[in-house]
């Protein structure tokens, strides 16, 4: 969530916190702030698609910091959007901002956003770093909250909501927890992380010892994520609140500080809503009032019992029960083993598809990967061919999902049909609760049939590359404008650079790294630190790769659900880094030797050889 300006009322002046030394403690950590902070620091190359490695090992640092000073992580993300959908309209107006975003940067403005595949590797590099997480049914902020009170911790996050729940432990946000500075402490006690906590006694001292039961309605009053009172418009233009501090200090947050200084001569919520209500016209009374208390709620601890989660794999909560799915997909989704994609999809019939860094007049990226969408929401949605009803007909009752994409430089909402799958694999014995126990040849098959690959031409492959490979043989079929030689020989080395880079790196100890191909990993240092003659972005190379990365983040998807029959790939051993792929692009145009970068390595250059004759035969 978020409350409108509180950060940066909060940040301005600064006399709301207090210093603190994290250490010996568990730590809840709000897993979508922290990967989007994450990805900013990480120095991610955003205009080129993502540097997935470089994010991957910010990530390492960050839980080594943790475990330097003996804190127990336990990250809590955010779900689906839930059956109310509430956030839609906030959704949207992201999505916009996103938008505007990449446009930006494709024109060479400054600017960040966030890679499409950043949430898939940071749940990657949770699982290998063996870090604790949950992903709950919908967002996840009062969960966070109702763990970090049973055990009397600290929340970290970079969400001004975390200013308004009543938190045992405090609120360290992000911006000013220094996990890159270490402090070696004094005597027994050893390391720590210097933080500063939000203190809500400070705060709400600072406003004529404001109660604190009134700061959701605060929160809710003055504006976030889930409420915009338009409504209220005339409480604030009848009211007259008061200034709330000296001159010049106010500014932008003028009726923030005198909102929160007339609420403190209230003793509790009930008796201010009471006198909200006086402003508004008679008939809107009980309306508002019942609107108020019910998002109130909202900033009261969940009752969910995340500590079962973490101790014995048991996520319940009432949402989840109530959307009635299979028990399997419900516990897949909390070990985060689905996406809130699926969630979205199933639930809502609704999904958003994240922009990228790409031409804005030509068609979405997110259109070449469609023919897998439909099949993901064919599974989801039980759908399958029947032979004896008319086509018409058949038509008529395929199910429809909304999905939000851009439309060149404008957000829109297009209805798709999911698509009918073959009787043979979907028919009433396997139904979506039925889904993991169809064999798995079958599960394969259909991967396969969807991407238009047969098995017989990924197994000569290590088995962690035959997703990305059969994707990339979808995307050369599918994309539009077709795929230059020089793109799919940059991606493919790329490719072998990251197969390169885990064997000398992080090798596995049943596998020894020849000398060859530490040799040849220096001199692919050196090359890369070469100065690149050609720094030019090339837009439309850069809508191709944007194109396989969305057909790699579907086709992770559609073998999720599918419980995985291909090995799912690790984006965190450098599948896709995005400076490097349009480097190589641009140096194979004018240098065609750089497809020998890996020569000195007989290893590396056969995987380069057996990749090329798989997806051009």
């Amino acid at each position: 969530m978020g409350i409108q300006g509180l950060t940066g009322f909060v940040e301005e002046r600064g006399a709301f916190f207090t210093e603190l030394r994290v250490r010996d403690t568990k730590l809840v950590i709000d897993g979508s702030s922290l990967y989007h902070q994450l990805c900013f620091a990480s120095a991610v190359d955003f205009r080129r698609g993502g540097d997935y490695g470089l994010f991957a090992a910010a990530v390492r640092d960050f839980f080594g910091s943790l475990r330097a000073c003996r804190v127990a992580p336990f990250v809590v993300l955010d779900g689906g959007r839930g059956a109310d959908d509430r956030k839609l309209p906030t959704l949207r107006g992201r999505a916009a901002e996103r938008l505007r975003a990449a446009h930006g940067l494709s024109r060479g403005d400054g600017g960040c956003l966030v890679p499409l595949l950043t949430r898939e590797a940071f749940v990657q590099a949770l699982g290998r770093l063996g870090v604790p997480f949950v992903q709950c049914f919908a967002e996840a902020d009062r969960e966070i909250a109702g763990l970090a009170n049973r055990w009397g911790c600290p929340v970290l996050s970079l969400d001004s909501d975390f200013c308004v729940f009543d938190l045992a432990g405090g609120y360290c946000p992000l911006s000013h927890f220094h996990w890159r500075g270490v402090c070696a402490g004094e005597g027994p006690q050893g390391r720590y992380v210097p933080a500063l906590c939000f203190s809500v006694e400070k705060f709400c001292r600072h406003f004529s010892r404001l109660n604190k039961s009134l700061l959701p309605l605060f929160a809710v009053m003055n504006g976030n994520d889930y409420v915009d009172l338009a409504a209220l418009e005339a409480f604030f233009g009848k009211v007259r609140l008061p200034r709330g501090c000296a001159a010049g200090k106010a500014g932008k947050h003028r009726r923030l500080q005198g909102l929160l200084t007339w609420l403190a001569q209230f003793a509790g919520p009930a008796e201010a809503v009471d006198n909200v209500l006086k402003h508004l016209k008679k008939h809107q009374r009980e309306e508002i009032r019942e609107l108020l208390f019910a998002s109130m709620e909202d900033y009261a601890p969940s009752d969910v019992n995340l500590e079962d989660f973490f101790q014995n794999g048991k996520y319940e909560c009432e949402a989840a029960r109530k959307a009635e799915q299979p028990q399997w997909v419900l516990d897949a989704l909390a070990e985060g083993k689905l996406a809130p994609f699926i969630s979205d999809a199933l639930i809502l019939r609704s999904t958003f598809l994240h922009v990228q860094v790409e031409n804005m007049q030509r068609p979405s990226a997110h259109s070449t990967a469609l023919p897998i969408r439909r099949v993901i929401y064919g599974l989801l949605l039980k759908v399958s061919q029947n032979t004896e009803a008319a086509p018409s007909k058949q038509t008529n009752e395929l199910p429809v999902v909304c999905e939000f994409d851009r439309l060149q430089k404008t957000l829109k909402k297009t209805f798709v049909q999911a698509a009918s799958l073959p009787t043979d694999f979907c028919d009433d014995h396997f139904p979506l609760d039925k889904l993991t126990e169809v064999p798995l040849s079958c599960r394969q098959m259909l991967l396969l049939e969807t991407l238009g690959v047969k098995m017989s031409f990924l197994e000569s492959l290590p088995s962690h590359l035959q997703l990305p490979v059969a994707v990339t043989c979808y995307w050369l079929c599918r994309s539009e404008p077709k795929v230059k030689l020089h793109q799919l020989k940059a991606l493919l080395l790329m490719i072998v650079s990251g197969e390169l880079h885990r064997i000398t790196n992080d090798p596995d100890p049943t596998v020894l790294c020849a000398e060859d191909d530490s040799i040849a990993y220096n001199e692919f240092l050196k090359w890369k630190e070469k100065k690149l003659h050609n720094e030019d972005f090339d837009l439309d190379a850069a809508q191709g790769f944007c194109q396989w990365q969305c057909c790699l983040q579907m086709g992770l998807y559609l073998n999720q659900l599918l419980c995985t029959p291909l090995s799912e790939p690790d984006l965190s051993s450098r599948l896709y880094s995005g400076t490097l792929v349009h480097r190589l692009y641009q140096e194979l145009k004018s240098t065609p030797s750089v497809e020998n970068l890996f020569s000195l390595s007989p290893k590396m250059t056969q995987l380069y050889q057996v990749l090329l004759n798989t997806v051009e035969s």
